[in-house]
Parts: C-alpha cells; structure tokens; sequence
C-alpha cells in the first residue's frame, strides 16, 4: 500500500469537508480472499464521541470486490482500470500506479522507498463508518499490522475529475506498507 496524507483547510475552496483525507494505492496480493487493485479516499470523520474512518471515493478493478464492498460494509465502490509497475531500485523501491474510469484519468503516481527503514511491524487499530442509503450506518474494525516505510508519494490527480479537489496539493506524509496483515469486519 503506498498512503498519502492530506489536509484539507476550507470546504468552500474544494467542495470537500476541511480535515484529514488519506488518499493510497493498495495492490491485494495473492493469498489473500481476493488479489486485486484498489485505490481511495478515506477521511477521518467523528461518529458520536469516537472517531473513524469513512471511505468516500473507491475504484478497484474486481467485480468480486465491487459487490462485496458495497453489500456488507456500504462501500461505494466503482470499477476502475488499475495497472501497477513495481520494480526494485539499486537501494529501494519504485511502485507506478494510475488509475482509469471509463475512460476517463483518475490520478496517477509513484511511490519510492527504502526498504530497509521498515525493520519493525508496527499493529494499526482503525474502525470505519459507512453510510448506506437508507441512512443507517455500518460500523467495521480493521486492524492488523505492517512494516511501515517513510517515502516520496507523488500524485497527479485529473483537474475535472472526481478528486480533482486534490490537484495541486502536496501530502503531510506519504507511506509505504509492506508485509500488511489485515483483518477487516
């Protein structure tokens, strides 16, 4: 997974809620439930005292996922052409990723990282809050753990498109996880 994190000051400059925005690019690989591509944009958000996770914007490139996602936790998710390039530098690594919904550009972007700063699996605990469209709400707990990597996310997203609102903007912090143990529901 390569996530970057944003910060958003004014909803009237984006037409988004101003807060923290996590944009990542994950690639689900074998020996999981399903091997296939995502990319997102989850925001934090306060449901009563507690805060959560809520995935706003979700393209992968499975139907399997696609149905799954949105029939038992409310995810919206829509298909999407996803290639990935993945390739091993003198020290580090580069991951090259874009994404494409019917027809039309996404965002796309690099990843690079050093792989030996990822020396301790550090566990993450993470409760998302979907909305469904009768408005009731489907609270999920992910948690697990991943080798954590500081690196260069660098991201181009389409001016007209759907994350359009992040054109322009530099992440707070981009990070790459490796070896990630999920647990989701």
């Amino acid at each position: 997974m390569g996530l970057s994190v944003f910060v958003l000051r004014a909803e009237r400059e984006t037409g988004r809620p101003a807060g923290v925005h996590g944009v990542a690019f994950v690639d689900y690989e074998e020996g999981g439930v399903l091997s296939y591509h995502e990319l997102l944009v989850a925001r934090v958000v306060r449901d009563g005292r507690a805060l959560r996770v809520r995935v706003t914007d979700i393209w992968v490139d499975s139907p399997e996922s696609l149905a799954g996602g949105r029939a038992l936790w409310a995810i919206p998710k829509q298909l999407a052409e996803l290639p990935l390039r993945d390739r091993p530098l003198r020290v580090g690594r580069r991951t090259a990723f874009s994404a494409v919904s019917g027809g039309r550009h996404l965002a796309s972007g690099t990843f690079t990282s050093v792989p030996g700063a990822a020396l301790v699996r550090t566990p993450y605990a993470v409760t998302v809050s979907q909305l469904r469209e009768d408005g009731s709400s489907v609270v999920a707990p992910m948690v697990g753990s991943a080798r954590v990597v500081p690196c260069r996310g660098s991201w181009r997203f389409d001016a007209d498109g759907p994350l359009g609102f992040l054109r322009g903007r530099r992440p707070v912090v981009s990070l790459r996880l490796r070896d990630v143990r999920l647990r989701f529901g």
